[in-house]
Formats: structure tokens, sequence, C-alpha cells
């Protein structure tokens, strides 16, 4: 079963240096039919206004994965880490037993672009990480990247969360298939309009899928996605 949340139906705030849309319930944004989907808890597409971004605030229990899109972030945290992420890096950050973090945009003229994505941990007793990997899934389109994962197979990342990510880029009439692992998915539309089933799905579209062994994803006009597989 498919179950579209449109991208025009999401929530919104516009703070001026922040414009945001909300597939979930998030800060001000309350709304009981959409409070996650299994251990996915929030999807937020920001975008950031050159020379602003979110101080450094505190974090417990989350996996959290950042996915720019345009632009670069500066993160620091209170593990001592301080980087710089780009469109084709994945950034992940377990906030464990406490962590504080900003997320900043680091160019005097150029907007930022990036999801910000939350998962429900499966261990509450770990220790704060972070790290951040670039991937070549726009190098490898028409094929499913795994860029997070429960074993940190492939080469992606562990995280402890009942769930794992995956990525592609899609060619003008090209098609991918997945196999669930397990027995849940979310598929958030990043750039282009997909197909599944006879149903067409548009840029910032989510769809909710279950009782869905496999899944057939084609795309007529090119596609940037990303899969969540999930318990």
């Amino acid at each position: 079963m498919l179950t579209i949340r449109p991208s025009a139906a999401r929530g919104h705030a516009n703070h001026g240096w922040l414009d945001s849309n909300f597939t979930f319930s998030f800060a001000d944004y309350y709304d009981p039919d959409h409070m996650g989907f299994r251990a996915l808890r929030v999807i937020n597409e920001d975008r950031v206004a050159p020379a602003t971004g979110f101080a450094k605030h505190p974090h417990r229990y989350m996996e959290i994965l950042t996915y720019v899109l345009e632009g670069a972030v500066k993160h620091e945290d209170s593990t001592g880490a301080s980087e710089t992420l780009v469109p084709g890096e994945l950034q992940h950050m377990s906030a464990g037993t406490g962590v504080r973090h900003s997320e900043m945009n680091p160019s005097a003229d150029q907007p930022l672009h990036l999801l910000q994505i939350w998962l429900l941990p499966n261990q509450f007793d770990l220790p704060p990480k972070y790290e951040q990997k670039r991937f070549t899934v726009a190098e490898h389109p028409n094929r499913l990247h795994l860029l997070a994962s429960t074993d940190a197979r492939d080469d992606s990342f562990k995280i402890f969360s009942d769930a794992e990510l995956l990525a592609a880029y899609l060619n003008e009439n090209q098609v991918v298939h997945h196999q669930f692992k397990f027995g849940y998915g979310w598929l958030q539309i990043v750039r282009g309009d997909i197909q599944i089933a006879g149903k067409s799905f548009q840029q910032g579209d989510g769809v909710q899928i279950e009782d869905e062994p496999s899944l057939i994803i084609a795309s007529e006009s090119g596609a940037e996605f990303l899969l969540f597989d999930l318990a």
C-alpha cells in the first residue's frame, strides 16, 4: 500500500533566515496524523540564509542524518568535531546520552538547502558520535546506494536505529528495484519525478510504503530520492 504525503501538505514555517517544510510534526507545527512513521521521526527540508544557521543546542537519544542539496553546512559539536558538509556527502550524528551542536551556513552569499532527518534509536546508553562521508550516488546513477545501515555493510554508516537509508539518482526513463529488508518503507523525492505502480509523485512528496515486499521505482524525466527501509 502506498500513501502519499504531498509536498504542499507539509507543515511550513518561515523565520526569515530559515524557511522550513516539515513532513512530520516538529516545533510549533503539530499534526496528530503525521507524527512520524516507524523509526522515522523527522524529515525537515530547510533553506538557510547566508551567514546564519542553528546556534549550538542540545540533543539526546536520536540518530540524526544531514543530506545537503545545495551550499554547505558547517558542523561543530561538544565532542570536538568541526567539519563542513557539501552535496554528495552525508552526515551522521548519534546524539546518544547527550551532545550540543551547531549547524551554520558558512557562506556570505550562498543559501544552504538541506534535509535534516531524525531516526528513533534502538539503544539509549550510547556515547555521542559524529561522522561524515562522501558517497558516489551522483557519479553512479540508476542504482540504489546504501548510505546508512544497521550493520555498516557496503561501506555505509552504522546507525543505531531499526532503519536503513538508501539514495539514488535516476536518469530519464530509468528504473531501480528494491527488495525490502524490513517490512515498511518511506520514499522522499528530492528532485524530479518518479512513478511507482502507475502513480506519479513529484519533488517534495513523501510516500509511505506498507505491505510491499519489493518496489519498482521509475522516472520519466530524471529524479533524486531517498528511500528508508524501516522495521
